[in-house]
């Protein structure tokens, strides 16, 4: 059971919900996979220097990749993005949690931002403008069309 499940009132039912997309792990995947060739790199080298040196940065490279890759994957799995049938709900964080909360009804626009990448992979950044305040932006939403068209529909 989900933090939204939780928080449910009465009566109010998820309609959507919403995922952060994997592009969050690109740059931790990419310093992983670079660690790999410099490895492959160093086994193929004869010099022992240029292997040790290799070695080194393929290490340094691997430690970084994984603390990039752990923090995406804890972000991505701690952060809900419930669309209900009376409100929006975004929770973030594992331990220390923030929830924000706003009634379908106060909701004056939604923006969608995607760049030519998010377009091809299907994700963006929302902001979400309600009366009086807004939610900060969500950034690496994936489907945030799909979202768009669920905070949309008659109720």
């Amino acid at each position: 059971m989900g933090y939204a499940e939780r928080v449910l009132q009465p009566g109010e039912a998820v309609a959507y919900r919403a995922k952060l997309h994997w592009i969050l792990m690109a740059p931790g995947i990419v310093l992983t996979t670079a660690s790999g060739l410099l490895s492959i790199a160093a086994a193929v080298k004869a010099g022992p220097d240029l292997r040790m040196a290799l070695l080194g940065l393929s290490l340094i490279l691997f430690l970084f990749g994984g603390y990039q890759l752990l923090q995406a994957w804890l972000r991505r799995i701690s952060t809900e993005i419930i669309v209900t049938n009376r409100r929006i709900i975004l929770k973030t964080g594992l331990v220390g949690r923030q929830s924000i909360e706003m009634n379908l009804d106060k909701i004056e626009s939604v923006l969608v931002n995607q760049g030519v990448l998010g377009r091809l992979l299907d994700f963006g950044t929302l902001v979400i403008r309600g009366v009086g305040s807004g939610l900060e932006p969500i950034t690496n939403v994936a489907a945030p069309l799909e979202f768009h068209k669920h905070l949309n529909e008659p109720r």
